[in-house]
């Protein structure tokens, strides 16, 4: 409960701050992204599920984590090196190009049993009361959709074992470029079992899905 509301306050505060947020150029950034293209495919759906789908994604989430990746606050041996070439016009162009392209889903494959979706639909909707879980729901919304103004990424449709893996850095502490350490707070109340669940069911989610 702590968490979903430092969630809410989080978002408010975000909501009413005034840091204006330099809209990218989508046509330049299709120029921008021939290197980017190498690993998450030219419109974003990358094709190895360990590296995540950038189609759809919020500008805003990807700029960030750009960004985080430049100055280090975020680190992988991929990612950094690629980010530090970038310019800040350069960062918000492929920001904004990612961000307009169309997601492609990957099913659920047809090996995962329903009961393990169905416990990953039922601690991304209603957590975990007891050991004081909070839905992931409450700030990446019903549908999965995440929100572009408190740059809470989209989870819909993502590679579960992507998912899977950042989950696991979060927990893990390998990954801490969190606002007060919200996620690491959370996955480190997550089993691996768990884990695994939530990231299937996300998968199987698409951003049509009807929120629920």
């Amino acid at each position: 409960m702590v968490k979903m509301f430092a969630c809410i306050i989080s978002l408010i505060i975000t909501l009413s701050a005034t840091q204006a947020f330099a809209a990218g150029d989508a046509a330049a950034g299709a120029q921008k992204v021939q290197t980017c293209a190498v690993c998450h495919g030219a419109e974003g759906n990358s094709v190895n599920p360990m590296w995540p789908k950038l189609a759809g994604q919020h500008a805003e989430y990807i700029l960030k984590q750009l960004q985080n990746f430049k100055t280090g606050a975020r680190s992988n041996p991929q990612m950094s090196p690629m980010a530090a070439a970038l310019g800040d016009q350069d960062m918000e162009d492929i920001s904004a190009y990612y961000s307009t392209q169309t997601l492609k889903e990957s099913p659920i494959p047809a090996s995962v049993e329903a009961v393990t979706v169905e416990l990953g639909e039922k601690i991304y909707r209603a957590g975990d009361v007891t050991s004081k879980l909070p839905s992931c729901m409450a700030c990446h919304g019903p549908a999965a959709g995440g929100n572009p103004a408190a740059k809470y990424p989209s989870l819909a449709g993502q590679y579960a074992a992507y998912t899977t893996a950042q989950l696991q850095a979060f927990k893990s502490e390998a990954r801490n470029n969190d606002a007060n350490n919200m996620m690491r707070d959370i996955a480190g109340k997550l089993s691996n079992e768990e884990i695994e669940a939530v990231s299937l069911y996300l998968q199987g989610l698409s951003l049509s899905t009807p929120a629920q």
